[in-house]
């Protein structure tokens, strides 16, 4: 690795961190108000937890080449270090594989949303490296099984996205539907906030360029090349899928819903993953197109079983998951430069069914592990701590329950007063802090009055603005709540 490969890396690295904050503004979007806070949270606590374990044993599982390492683990660089001599390309490994660490466990987050205990949550996060890291190696460490015979998942359709979206099936399924969710039939619930999914879609979309054009990883040689390949590939994708999306919403139901074209086009960017490098641009739009309508075609189908996903996780990074891994098995041609490919070619390209015959073998083992290993992980947290919300806990929100934090849409302690009547047992009560814009009204009031009080002479004539401010002034009423009237206000 040269200096500017390491450069390229880092860089990347550092893009791709900010996918965090895509997923998060995506996923707030998608949730009740009352929820927004807690799902960004889970997002900080996948990075927070998820990165120490990953350094703890996450890269050492994943790429360890002591004794002691297999074809199935790597074994050795637990808590990592390095030399002088080998950090460079230790340490920008480790920087890049842990934001794709991290954004595994939070595509799992999204389904989990809305009544998963924060708790159970964050020790969930903290130990869900194991699932990620371990099918990592077998695609891209030396030791790797799956890279041995041949397989391709050039960016992450599988080791990622595919490995993601059966964590989410399996959490979904684990935690149940949200209370209420289907007394009114399986539609779509109406998003939180559409304007933060599609801020949160610009960003992943951002990002999602840098995820595969860096992982190139570099761009000495003939690196770069694959670099600018993945690029196009990846856009006319998106391309593909966003217009494929836009029209099969509007002539389903002569609407433009915000929820299919946004799962449209993650569809193809997940779908383009694997073989972003491989692909030809023409191709690249097909696939993505396919990937696509195969995501929003599938979504009904889990609603109507009743697995609750509340922002399409499942859909959306398994079935584009597996979509991806199987087009490189169909559509990739020989590669003559880096020789990635080792030879190989897809199945409409002459290549024989050997290469797609592999791909498939890499969605069934990874399919196969995150479900086993994410079911195993959530029933032994569930022993200990209860990884479902109560039913009080979620009819309040879990911005309030978690995080005290109050919106101002909702009457708190008329919720709880009502919920004590019907006999359910309410959390332990906080003390309210008034909204932002009482306290500011409050301050405004009191200045101005303040300051009336303290002028020995009033002005001759008062600007007509200042009369009508005080006349609203003068009328604004803080809700009345308990421990909370308005003469206790003692900021000032």
């Amino acid at each position: 690795m040269t200096p500017d490969d390491a450069t390229w890396i880092l860089t990347a690295s550092f893009v791709i961190f900010t996918m965090q904050t895509g997923f998060g503004l995506l996923e707030s979007g998608a949730v009740t108000k009352k929820n927004e806070v807690n799902i960004m949270m889970k997002n900080a606590a996948d990075v927070i937890l998820g990165g120490i374990t990953y350094w703890m044993f996450g890269y050492g599982f994943q790429y360890g080449s002591s004794p002691g390492t297999n074809p199935f683990i790597g074994v050795g660089s637990f808590f990592l270090d390095s030399n002088q001599d080998e950090m460079g390309i230790v340490f920008a490994t480790f920087i890049f594989q842990l934001s794709f660490a991290t954004t595994a466990t939070t595509i799992a987050s999204g389904a989990m949303a809305e009544r998963t205990d924060f708790n159970a949550y964050c020790i969930f996060s903290l130990v869900n490296t194991l699932t990620y890291c371990i099918p990592a190696g077998w695609l891209w460490g030396g030791h790797g099984f799956l890279k041995n015979l041949g397989a391709i998942d050039f960016a992450g359709s599988s080791g990622v996205h595919l490995l993601g979206g059966c964590a989410a099936f399996v959490a979904t399924v684990v935690l149940k539907p949200r209370l209420r969710r289907y007394d009114n039939g399986t539609a779509p619930l109406p998003m939180g906030n559409p304007i933060n999914a599609l801020v949160g879609t610009f960003t992943l979309w951002w990002g999602w360029l840098v995820f595969n054009c860096g992982s190139t990883f570099g761009i000495t040689n003939d690196k770069w090349h694959y670099a600018g390949r993945a690029a196009i590939t990846t856009i006319n994708a998106s391309l593909g899928a966003g217009l494929c999306g836009i029209l099969f919403t509007y002539f389903k139901n002569r609407k433009f819903e915000i929820g299919d074209i946004i799962n449209s086009i993650l569809g193809g960017l997940v779908s383009i993953t694997a073989g972003c490098a491989f692909f030809r641009p023409g191709e690249s739009i097909f696939i993505g197109a396919v990937g696509g309508l195969f995501v929003i075609s599938i979504q009904p189908m889990f609603d109507k079983i009743k697995v609750d996903d509340p922002v399409g996780a499942i859909a959306v990074h398994g079935g584009g998951g597996l979509w991806g891994m199987v087009a490189v098995g169909l559509f990739i041609e020989s590669d003559p430069l880096l020789y990635l490919s080792r030879g190989r070619k897809g199945l409409f390209k002459g290549g024989g069914l050997y290469l797609l015959g592999v791909q498939l073998l890499s969605c069934l083992s990874i399919g196969v592990w995150s479900v086993t290993t994410t079911f195993l992980m959530l029933k032994g947290i569930n022993i200990f701590r209860c990884i479902r919300m109560s039913p009080v806990e979620e009819v309040l929100g879990a911005d309030y329950i978690e995080h005290n934090i109050r919106h101002d849409c909702f009457h708190y302690e008329d919720m709880m007063e009502d919920l004590e009547r019907k006999g359910h047992h309410i959390p332990k009560r906080t003390d309210r802090v008034p909204p932002r814009e009482e306290w500011d009204r409050y301050l405004v009031e009191k200045y101005i009055h303040g300051a009336a009080n303290t002028t020995t002479q009033e002005p001759k004539t008062k600007p007509p603005e200042l009369d009508k401010l005080l006349d609203i002034l003068s009328t604004a009423k803080f809700r009345q709540e308990p421990n909370h009237p308005r003469e206790n206000c003692t900021i000032l």
